[in-house]
């Protein structure tokens, strides 16, 4: 059985309703990175920044998985399907996707900001400050925020090294380490971009220049016949 590897970005879910980050009327229009997004915004003004990922939080509840989402589905009927997301909401897994590896977190998580591999599920509730993980330490969000380590980039890249095909759906690969993972990807393996946006990639790929819930379905109708 072939193994596809899926790298997915926030162009995948922006059908879905949740907002991305880049965009024109994107999130960073309503809040600066520094202020919500950083380790140093979090010691500064942890309410801050609860409140953001708590609106993120309730925002995803609202949103449901697109064809995109589930159309990745279907290919695990005839491959060996991992998806690398650098999304922190979970609809891949509510799809009905597998195998899911999240780089940057997951919004329906926290962990203790004492210990970082501490981390337990708490669904759609917000998280307040006095909340606390089981080690007694203050319970914050599941994310990797800029200027913090990627735990899982390793993981992904080895999933990457043994990829026979790898797709790339809504990402721009400009954020590093995510973008560096397709370095790892085999020189015979096949390779395609699923963006409306021009996307500069580092090596040949075949592009699907449409939104995710068409271009996926497309990408997906061709493999399934071919292979």
């Amino acid at each position: 059985m072939k193994k596809i590897v899926i790298l997915t970005g926030a162009g995948i879910s922006a059908e879905s309703g949740i907002k991305t980050f880049r965009d024109s009327d994107g999130l960073w229009e309503e809040y600066r990175v520094e202020d919500v997004a950083t380790p140093e915004a979090y010691a500064r003004d942890p309410q801050l920044v609860l409140d953001f990922y708590n609106q993120r939080r309730r925002q995803l509840f609202k949103a449901e998985p697109n064809e995109a989402h589930r159309q990745l589905v279907r290919l695990e009927e005839r491959f060996d399907v991992r998806i690398v997301t650098q999304n922190i909401d979970d609809l891949h897994e509510r799809a009905g996707s597998s195998h899911v590896l999240h780089l940057h977190g997951l919004l329906t998580q926290g962990r203790s900001d004492r210990n970082p591999d501490l981390i337990v599920d708490i669904g759609n509730r917000d998280i307040h400050l006095g909340d606390l993980a089981p080690d007694g330490a203050q319970l914050r969000p599941h994310i990797v925020w800029f200027g913090e380590a990627v735990p899982n980039i390793e993981p992904a890249a080895e999933l990457c090294e043994g990829a026979d095909i790898f797709v790339v759906v809504g990402t721009s690969m400009v954020v590093y380490p995510a973008a560096g993972l397709i370095h790892y990807v085999p020189r015979t393996a096949e390779c395609y971009v699923v963006d409306p946006k021009e996307v500069s990639v580092s090596r040949k790929v075949e592009f699907i220049t449409d939104v995710a819930t068409r271009g996926v379905k497309q990408l997906v109708d061709r493999l399934m016949t071919e292979n």
